[in-house]
């Protein structure tokens, strides 16, 4: 069973790798989570996502922002 760190690091690659596949930077997800209402600076995004360390909230925030309605978890 993974522990903590591994899950942290699965739900980061999970959002990086949909950030790759939709073409998004994390400037422009900064400014869809704007439109949303969600501030956020870039550098707070890159740090979250390097270190794993991050709300359900702020994933489905991203998720909702990237119009991802389908993902695959293997």
């Amino acid at each position: 069973m993974p522990d903590q760190t591994e899950w942290e690091t699965k739900a980061a690659n999970l959002l990086k790798a949909e950030l790759k596949r939709k073409g998004v930077t994390y400037a422009q997800l900064v400014e869809k989570l704007a439109a949303m209402g969600i501030e956020e600076k870039e550098v707070n995004v890159r740090n979250k996502l390097s270190r794993g360390k991050f709300t359900a909230a702020f994933l489905l925030q991203c998720l909702s922002a990237l119009g991802s309605s389908l993902l695959h978890l293997d």
